[in-house]
Order: structure tokens, then sequence, then C-alpha cells
């Protein structure tokens, strides 16, 4: 004889996901919920919620990698429950950060001796990095103007207009002046002569650019240094030079070796690089180096002995995670240089085949130049009847992210119209998109333009009848996404 029994409210074993009640029934969206759920149901809920993100790998509106290798996805796993900053506890994850530290210095030609270790932290990204960078600058600054008995209260910066948002937040937060040269026609990066010339006695940096947010162009470092150096001579100051690379960092010295822009130039002091953009990590790891100890004061550096041994830290943030330092070790010794080298160089061949068919349609200005990252930045030629964010939008209902960004306020002319929705900073904004090439897809053989067909769907047009063909070539255009490993 079976003996049964009704299930109760409580008995959710027998209920399958989606029969079960707490799947039909809503969870408050603000407030934590009275009652426990089950792990099936809540995982259930979240990853049903989560396929309404977009596809990362069709992604092409930042440079950040979207995919590793499942060895590094295994060890990034084994090393997520590591508290990166517990150097006690985990000796090995430390001497691992050390590792990149110096391997990525020797990489930006740091002036190290044969047993001289580099001086460089690992940060959550290059926005901390850079607000490190920033405060050892302004410290140094201060020491110097207090040693020579002058007013040391109006720090400033000088950066182009194409910075990235994370340079506006070091001057703001820090209270540091930002003074940035302006854009021009056909000119979408800082100009080296029109920075130096607003270097004064307060300056604490000039900050160079190698891949601005814009069009991935890598300014002129070695023009900014050349003229700091002459300006330094003739007025007995100290301005250094900070190169933000981010983006090109790890680019520049595999597919353009010979340029000069790191800490070959005597006037760079010190250099932060993403490791989760061409650094090909997951995101979350930043680095920041300088050029030797001297660069980075002693004030700004703690030290801290409550998780065991005496251990030095420099950073904005404590608690970190382990995953993303290892991954990068991974990367850098899993690829090499002659790895990395490969990556760079495919990268940059995609980048042209897209530009190529871009060009070929006819439609598009091309902003990018073919020296800097590897992306491809362009707009419309006529945007009388449609602009770049509708077909960015069209582009969206085929899963392809395409961003579309308005230029700063001296760079209207870039996408060829005349005048555009107001924005805050401009009384005109224009638009543009930019879209990083991809190792992961193979390049058309017959090289056509990015209208591939093999990779679009399908699907009937999402235009409306008696739409020119000019929009409706617009809604298919298949891009390549940006790159990862």
């Amino acid at each position: 004889m079976v003996l049964s029994r009704p299930p109760s409210d409580t008995d959710v074993s027998v209920h399958s996901t989606f029969a079960s009640r707490y799947v039909r029934s809503s969870l408050p969206r603000y407030r934590m919920p009275e009652s426990s759920i089950p792990k099936e149901a809540a995982y259930q809920i979240i990853n049903d919620e989560l396929m309404l993100d977009g596809n990362p790998r069709l992604n092409l509106a930042s440079f950040v990698t979207t995919w590793m290798e499942p060895e590094c996805d295994k060890l990034i796993m084994a090393s997520i429950n590591k508290n990166y900053v517990d150097m006690d506890e985990y000796p090995v994850t430390t001497e691992l950060q050390n590792r990149c530290v110096n391997m990525i210095a020797h990489l930006f030609h740091a002036p190290l001796g044969e047993s001289e270790t580099a001086v460089g932290v690992g940060t959550v990204g290059s926005s901390e990095a850079i607000m490190l960078a920033g405060l050892a600058f302004k410290r140094r600054w201060q020491n110097r103007r207090k040693a020579e008995g002058k007013p040391f209260d109006k720090p400033n910066i000088i950066t182009g207009a194409n910075v990235q948002v994370c340079w506006e937040k070091f001057a703001r937060y820090f209270e540091v002046e930002l003074k940035e040269v302006k854009l021009r026609e056909g000119y979408y990066v800082m100009d080296p002569e029109q920075a130096v010339a607003m270097v004064d006695e307060n300056t604490i940096c000039v900050a160079a650019i190698l891949g601005s947010t814009l069009n991935g162009e890598f300014e002129d470092v070695k023009l900014i240094n050349d003229l700091i150096d002459r300006k330094n001579k003739e007025t007995g100051w100290d301005t250094p030079i900070h190169v933000d690379a981010a983006s090109g960092g790890f680019i520049a010295p595999f597919i353009y070796p010979e340029l000069e822009w790191d800490f070959r130039l005597p006037w760079v002091k010190s250099i932060n690089v993403s490791g989760h953009k061409y650094g090909l990590v997951y995101p979350g790891i930043g680095w920041c180096v300088w050029r030797t100890k001297e660069d980075l004061p002693d004030e700004l550096i703690f030290h801290i002995n409550y998780l065991g041994a005496d251990q030095p830290t420099f950073t904005l943030n404590f608690s970190k995670g382990s995953s993303q330092v290892i991954a990068q070790y991974y990367q850098l010794i899993r690829h090499g240089f002659e790895g990395y080298r490969n990556i760079m160089e495919n990268c940059h061949e995609n980048a042209m085949v897209l530009k190529e068919g871009l060009e070929k349609t006819g439609r598009f200005n091309i902003v990018s130049k073919d020296q800097g990252v590897p992306l491809v930045a362009f707009s419309l030629k006529d945007s009388t009847r449609h602009d770049e964010f509708e077909i960015s939008d069209m582009l969206r209902r085929f899963g392809w992210i395409v961003p579309a960004y308005t230029m700063p306020a001296d760079a209207q002319h870039a996408s060829g119209r005349s005048s555009a929705a107001p924005s805050p900073s401009a009384s005109s904004s224009t638009s543009t998109w930019s879209c990083a090439s991809s190792t992961r897809y193979p390049r058309p053989r017959s090289r056509h333009p990015p209208c591939c067909r093999r990779r679009c769907p399908p699907t009937p047009s999402p235009w409306p009848t008696g739409t020119s063909t000019r929009r409706r070539h617009a809604s298919s255009l298949c891009l390549p996404t940006r790159p990862t490993a």
C-alpha cells in the first residue's frame, strides 16, 4: 500500500521551479522580502531577469574584455573568495600582483636596475589608478611649494577636452582646477602646443591620453615631453607628465614598438593601464606604475598590521577580490609578448576591414585614425533624415550594441550636421559611433562591407514600407564585437 499526503505550503521539493508559488507571486522590488525562498527559485528569478540585458559578446559600446579561456575561468572561481588585501594570509597572491607590476613596468620601459623592483599598484580599474596618480602629483607639488615658501592652494591639471570622465572626477573630488584644451576641426585630441602654453607654476601635471575615448587616437606624448622639457628649463619649474594608457597601454608596446610615449621620455612620471580592456581580463583590474620610488611620496603610503604582518597599502579601496589579479598574471604568462602582439595585430586588421567596408558604402565619415586603439569611429555624412541614434536603435534590434554618442562642444562638425538637440555642455551637440574590433570572428573572405549577410538574421525589415534604401541598409549593418582574448 502506497502512502501519500498532499504537499504543504512549505514542502516545495515536489514542485517544479516554474510551478512553485515562489515564482508565481511578486517579490518586493526595493525592500528585502520577509521570507526566504528556495535557492532554485532565487536563481531562476534572477537568471530570467538578466536575460533582458544585452549580450556582452555583441557589445561594442566599450573596450572591456568579455571572454577568457576556460582554464582562466577556473582560476578565477577558485580564488573568488580570497580578499586581496589580506597579504599575510595570501602571500602567493601578493607575489603574483608584484610580478604583474614588474612585468608592466618593464613593458613600459621603466628605468629599473637588474635587482630593482618596480613601484606600482593594482587597482579596480583605471579610474582608481588615475586618482592615485593624481594624488601623488598633487602631494609632490604641494611639498615643493611649501619648501619654496609659496602658496599651494590652487593646483591645476592640464588635459584635453577628450578625456574620460574619471579626470573630471579627480579634479572635482580632490579640488584641483581642470584646464581643458579645446578640440578643433580634424583634431580630436589634445594639442601639445596649446597644452604646454597653458602650463603655469600651479600645474601639477599634464595628462596625455594614449587612446582617446572619442576616437581611439593616440596623443603625441613625445612632442608634449619635448615642449615640457623646454618650458621647464626656461622657467625652472618641474612640471611632469602622466600618461593615461587605459586603452592603449596594452596596444602600443606590441604593434607600435617604436612609438615613444612611456618611461623612455624623461618627464613621464607615471602611467595607468586597464587590465580589463586590452589587458584581456574581465572587468575589475587596473594598474598604476611610477617611474621611480621618488615619484610616489612616502606619506601617501599607509602601513597596517591588524591583518597579520606589516603591510604597506596605497589604494582608495581596501578589500578587493584576488581573482582579477590572478587572471592578469595568467594572461601575461599564457600569451607572452608574442601572443599579445598577435592578438593586437588581428584586432587592428579587423578594424581596417570594418573601416574599408564603411567607406565603400559612401555614407559615413571616418573620425578615427589608423594608428591608435583598434576601433572605428564614424558618423553619417547626411543626417537630414535620420541620425546616428536612430541607426544605433535599429542595430540593437539585431542584438548589436553600437554606441552613438555626442562629441564635445568644439567638435560639432564631426558628424556633418548643422544642428542637433541641445546638450548640457554645448548649445548644439553632434553624434558619432565607435566600434571596437574583435579577434573572435573571422574576416569576410570577400572583404565586403560589414553588412555581412551570413550573420544578419533572416527577419523582415524593421523599417516601414516605403522607407528609402539608404535607411534600410543602415538596419542591416552587422558589426564585429570589441577585442577579447
